[in-house]
This record gives structure tokens, sequence and C-alpha cells, in this order.
């Protein structure tokens, strides 16, 4: 159906509950994209919740662009001052303007980002080379759906056209692209001074950047605590 057609018939909408995204009535496809655009929301509450049990410097600095992005969306909308399709239809919406949309700019922020941090940050310490490559490359095709998905929920649902999610995109994936490399080449190597700092370590901050693979260092040293510690426990009941 073109978008002139939709607006001229708008859909009734329905609202998830506790959130302000709307989908046409009686919709499943409407109401599984309605959904579906609501992960650039667990993105940021994932965020937060890795930073309060990691307190990992890698962690904040990937939040704070994520945060950039998102201040940049709201200067674009601004100065842009373009409309959403179908004025009127959503009662929700925070902003009147739509260009470029925000779902789109902060889920290509994060899949470009990630994707870079797979690729170039991230090497397999153990010899299982293949399996590492594999399983890098299943995350990134999901990855990839991900993001396709919540730039197609947008244009579905009516929030934008399809030139506004095509910006967010573009927008999103150049400032990621241009945060990962801030990222690494100027915070990365002052990262082991801002750990050393009182108050990072008050709140147990932590510096992981030299470690190539942060999930297998994390499960060895686990795994050898764990067994030492086992060991010791033994030694006592004895």
């Amino acid at each position: 159906m073109a978008l002139e057609e939709q607006c001229s018939a708008p859909p009734r909408w329905r609202s998830i509950s506790l959130t302000h995204v709307e989908f046409p009535e009686d919709d499943l496809t409407g109401h599984l994209l309605a959904y579906i655009s609501l992960i650039p929301i667990a993105i940021l509450v994932g965020f937060v919740t890795l930073i309060v049990f990691k307190r990992e410097l890698h962690t904040i600095s990937f939040f704070g662009g994520l945060l950039l992005n998102e201040g940049v969306n709201w200067l674009l909308k601004h100065i842009l001052r373009e409309p959403r399709p179908c004025a009127g239809a959503h009662t929700t919406v925070h902003t009147e303007y739509g260009m470029p949309s925000s779902h789109s700019q902060l889920i290509w922020f994060f899949v470009v980002y990630f994707f870079l941090f797979l690729y170039l940050r991230m090497h397999q310490t153990n010899n299982a080379r293949c399996v590492d490559l594999l399983w890098r490359h299943i995350l990134s095709i999901i990855l990839l759906g991900i993001a396709l998905s919540v730039s197609y929920s947008r244009v579905y649902l009516l929030y934008h056209t399809w030139s506004q999610v095509f910006y967010g995109g573009v927008a999103g994936s150049t400032i990621g692209i241009i945060w990962f490399f801030i990222t690494q080449e100027v915070l990365t190597p002052i990262f082991p001074k801002i750990a050393a700092w009182p108050i990072s370590e008050y709140f147990l901050v932590r510096d992981t950047s030299l470690i190539p693979n942060i999930l297998w260092f994390e499960y060895t040293v686990t795994r050898s605590e764990a067994r030492n510690r086992q060991r010791k426990l033994g030694t006592k009941v004895q």
C-alpha cells in the first residue's frame, strides 16, 4: 500500500502496554514489528546493566558513544525540521520531526561499532580459529538482520519515511566508525591511567583493553579460581 493511501485511510492504533509504540489493530505483523522497534531501548538498558555490574572502561566508552549519537540525532532533527509521515497519525511521539530516524541511527551505530569490535578488537587466543570466525559471522548476520528489522519497523508503523530511516542509518554508521577509532586510538591508551585514579579504584572501574579476548580470559580465570577454592575446601574437609 502506498504511503498516500495509508495516510488517507489511517488504521486504528493500539499501543504496547507500558510503552508509547503503536501498531495497527488486528495486525500481527505490526504487533511483532512494534516489539522489534523496542530493541534500541533494550540495548540502552543492557548497557546500563553492564556498566553497573562490569564497570569496564571500554563498555563505558561504547555507551558514551551511543549517548553522543543520540545527541547528534536530536541536533539534526531540530536543524532539518522534516516532519514525520502522516502528521498526527501517532499521538505519543516525543517530537514532530522525523529526519533522521533516531531508532535507525541508534541501531546502526550499535551494529557497525559491534562489527568493528568483533573483527578488529577481539582476537582468539586458542587454536579454534575456524570456530571463532564461524560464531563471529553468525553473530554479524543476526545483528544485521536486527538492524534491518528495526529500520523497516519504523516505516511500516508510519513513524518515518524510507529516506528518514536511510539517512538515520548512514548517520549512525558514520558516527559508529568514527567513535570506534576515537576509542581505539585516543581513549584506549589512557584507559590504564583512568583505571588508576582513586575514584576509579573506589568504584572498581577496570581496564581490560590489553586482554585480546575478555570472554575467554574471564572464563579461564573463573574456572581456575573455582578449582583452587574447591581444592582448598577439600583439603579442609579432610
